[in-house]
């Protein structure tokens, strides 16, 4: 189709899959597009293919950006808002791996949709998993739940998704996945579960445990430090300020207590806007706090 400019178009592959996230309302925190971003480094993916972005999105709304080109202090590009899709054809990997990851378009949703179910056609997809994070009250203190959706019971099983109850709005990660359902193709989406009231920083538990879900569906082993010790330390900062900020710590507590009434394959409900306290306050006392460069180390 025109609106895909082709690097290289992808022949001969191994049963591939594609594995998908788009940055704004489907990726809260950030945590969906930083786990394709990480596999596509882990699995040293090259840019295969990108969408043009003149019919789908609307730069007064969403402005390219200019930049100096990589290498260069003199020479400028423009980086116009996009969807890139990367391949990684990693020999310890069962099979082939397509990643893309972009903006939520603007225009055209349908007409998005089917240039990506072209693509999977074009390169014999045989699954498409889209990722994504929501905002629910949740605890930060609490492991972060999974919800999602999959085309058949056995990649549910293997996806290990809590199926969602939701109703309403949807963003281009709904709207894929039932471009793909109505053009035959197995499809599944996984949903990470972010805390609201620190929703304005990116969450390195919700982009491990995605990072995760996709390395078990595909069995491959991977050192993930890394995020680990990003998790660690996010903790850590979270609980410096909370230690000082009792009204906080109160509904934290209480969102404990209520994800303890829960029943453990219930998913949590998505936070209605309406419904969310305003610690304003708080969200930018964490953010002032996170923020801040690290104390210099000590030179005892």
């Amino acid at each position: 189709m025109t609106s895909f400019a082709f690097a290289e178009l992808p022949s001969g592959l191994r049963r591939p899959i594609l594995v998908l996230s788009f940055a704004g309302w489907n990726d809260a925190a950030e945590s969906a597009s930083g786990a394709v971003k990480f596999l596509c480094e882990r699995w040293g993916a090259r840019k295969v293919a990108a969408i043009d972005p003149e019919e789908f999105f609307n730069f007064q709304q969403q402005r390219p950006l200019i930049k100096f080109r990589e290498g260069s202090r003199t020479e400028r590009e423009i980086a116009w808002p996009t969807a890139e899709f990367f391949l990684s054809q990693e020999p310890t990997l069962p099979r082939d791996v397509i990643m893309g990851v972009g903006a939520e378009p603007h225009l055209r949703w349908r007409a998005f949709a089917n240039c990506i179910v072209d693509l999977a056609r074009r390169c014999e997809v045989t699954l498409a998993i889209t990722l994504g994070a929501l905002l629910a009250e949740v605890p930060h203190t609490r492991p972060l739940r999974i919800t999602g959706y999959a085309s058949d019971q056995e990649l549910r099983a293997r996806l290990r998704v809590t199926p969602t109850r939701y109703e309403g709005p949807t963003g281009i990660v709904g709207v894929l996945n039932n471009a793909f359902r109505d053009a035959g193709l197995a499809t599944g989406s996984v949903w990470a579960n972010v805390p609201h009231y620190i929703s304005g920083l990116s969450n390195p538990h919700a982009t491990l445990i995605l990072v995760r879900r996709v390395l078990d569906f595909l069995d491959w082993p991977a050192d993930l430090r890394e995020l680990e010790e990003a998790a660690h330390t996010f903790d850590a900062q979270l609980a410096e300020v909370l230690k000082g900020n009792a009204k906080v710590s109160r509904y934290v507590k209480e969102l404990e207590a209520r994800d303890l009434e829960k029943a453990e394959d219930e998913a949590p409900e998505p936070a209605a806007a309406g419904d969310l306290p305003n610690p304003a306050e708080l969200i930018r006392e964490l953010e002032q706090f996170l923020r801040r460069p690290p104390p210099e180390s000590s030179k005892n």
